[in-house]
């Protein structure tokens, strides 16, 4: 699947969360809801912003941190597992909980 496609794929998956929008960024895409940047689309995979809280269930899943280079990695998102991407009602709540950690005055 090429970047693109991959990338419209994601925002079709991720239709019903408000004021969806991507920007270009680390050669791939940044999610927002709204002002919120919540995710980042890259080398076909998607990573959510997480917590200490959040992220335990993403390494529990066996899923790793973004990491755009060799140099580079982001410990505050992670990989987001393919069963949760395919399933729309249990990625919009992952993607809730990612726009919460966005917002910190959020609870």
């Amino acid at each position: 699947m090429s970047r693109d496609s991959f990338k419209d794929f994601m925002l079709d998956q991720l239709a019903e969360v408000d004021e969806i929008s991507c920007r270009a960024m680390f050669g791939g895409y940044g999610l927002y809801a709204g002002e919120a940047f919540f995710g980042i689309i890259h080398d076909g995979r998607v990573y959510f912003k997480t917590n200490e809280k959040t992220r335990k269930v993403y390494e529990k899943m066996g899923m790793s941190p973004f990491r755009p280079n060799n140099k580079m990695t982001l410990k505050n998102y992670y990989e987001v597992p393919a069963e949760v991407i395919e399933d729309p009602t249990e990625l919009l709540e992952w993607v809730e909980k990612a726009v919460r950690v966005e917002d910190p005055g959020v609870s």
